[in-house]
């Protein structure tokens, strides 16, 4: 089983539910800056980890949980992993795709974009941080729809 929380950079959304995901972050109350902040990929992946899927940890259910970058490639990066996946296992059983890009908001893009296209990490990870803080009750909801599918769809 593979969990994979993807949005256009790969580094704030999707990294903050994979880590809310395997309880690294909490569900129960917005973390600290600073706890957003010392995430491993939080506002630190590179050009070249563009379309990696980053493994962040195991959950509960004993899936694998990553993010993925995928840039504004959705129609075509998900039904790929869909059909490599399918392709391997005979089944999309045990597949869970979750896009955290609704959750994005305009802090969220002036930050990250600040950090990470024009390399002004000093200037845009306080912007981006403050932006997921900002939206993190929306990202915790993605990661409990996210879970709340997985139950219903594990066999038993």
């Amino acid at each position: 089983m593979i969990v994979i929380y993807h949005d256009v950079g790969g580094c704030h959304s999707s990294a903050t539910a994979a880590n809310i995901h395997i309880n690294r972050l909490p569900m129960d109350r917005v973390p600290s800056k600073a706890e957003l902040i010392a995430l491993p990929t939080f506002d630190k992946l590179k050009k070249g980890d563009k379309g990696k899927m980053i493994y962040i940890g195991e959950d509960e259910f004993g899936a694998k949980v990553y993010t993925m970058a995928r840039r504004r490639s959705q129609r075509i990066v998900i039904p790929a992993i869909s059909d490599m996946y399918l392709a391997n296992t005979g089944s999309l059983e045990g597949l869970f795709l979750s896009n955290t890009s609704p959750s994005v908001n305009n802090i969220m893009r002036i930050g990250g974009i600040s950090s990470r296209v024009f390399k002004l990490v000093s200037f845009g990870r306080p912007i981006v941080a403050k932006g997921t803080l900002k939206a993190y009750p929306d990202i915790v909801e993605i990661v409990r729809k996210t879970k709340e599918y997985m139950k219903a769809h594990l066999k038993q």
